[in-house]
């Protein structure tokens, strides 16, 4: 098909799909003259998977060809493919100078919550740092009872990393088995937020409001 078509058949204007292929998002097509450029199946699949990332998942384009490159590398596998995503979904945290003392004991924390909970995972994983600085900014406001939510938080967490991993094992072939461990990670972290927005609106509509004092 011709870049028209692609455009059709995705919506993304062809500008955009030019753009795509210049930041090395979207393979080049087969050139078949001078001036004509043929398109793929494939490249539809990709496009939509690009549009996924970037609109609904909201990675920059450079986080996303970063995961599109695991993705396309012929020894990728789930658990690789799954550190990337994470990555590029976890945005860096800013360390001052005077949290060193506190971060260190969130250090201590987090690696005893992921004992807890019988998990062999690593501090240079972006979620373990992520969680990190969380546990910092709770105790720098005083905030013990959400700290106290962290291991019904994780208990979830295990549950649904269970749920999503059977969903991937029965996913044919290695090439959709990386696919969907890319949505899965990078749309998923967007529909969890979404459902807890829309489940705290169900809940708080059904509790009596509560006075709050000056």
């Amino acid at each position: 098909m011709r870049i028209g078509d692609l455009s059709r058949r995705t919506g993304v204007p062809v500008p955009t799909i030019k753009f795509y292929s210049r930041e090395g998002l979207l393979p080049a097509g087969q050139r078949t003259s001078p001036n004509q450029v043929s398109y793929s199946e494939s490249h539809v699949r990709r496009l939509k998977l690009i549009r996924a990332m970037l609109e609904v998942g909201g990675l920059s384009v450079a986080a996303a060809r970063e995961v599109l490159a695991k993705v396309d590398s012929p020894f990728t596998t789930i658990h690789g493919v799954l550190g990337v995503a994470q990555s590029a979904i976890t945005r860096p945290t800013a360390e001052r100078e005077d949290d060193e003392g506190r971060r260190a004991q969130a250090e201590r924390e987090v690696a005893e919550l992921v004992k807890r909970h019988g998990w062999e995972v690593k501090p240079e994983n972006p979620g373990w740092k992520a969680l990190v600085q969380i546990v910092v900014t709770y105790r720098d406001l005083d905030r013990e009872d959400l700290l106290a939510l962290l291991d019904r938080y994780a208990d979830s967490a295990g549950e649904l990393a269970v749920a999503e991993l059977a969903v991937l094992e029965d996913v044919p072939g290695a090439d959709g088995k990386v696919e969907g461990a890319v949505l899965g990670t990078v749309l998923g972290d967007a529909a969890m937020a979404a459902l807890r927005r829309i489940a705290q609106e169900d809940v708080s509509g059904r509790v009596r409001p509560t006075r709050h004092s000056a």
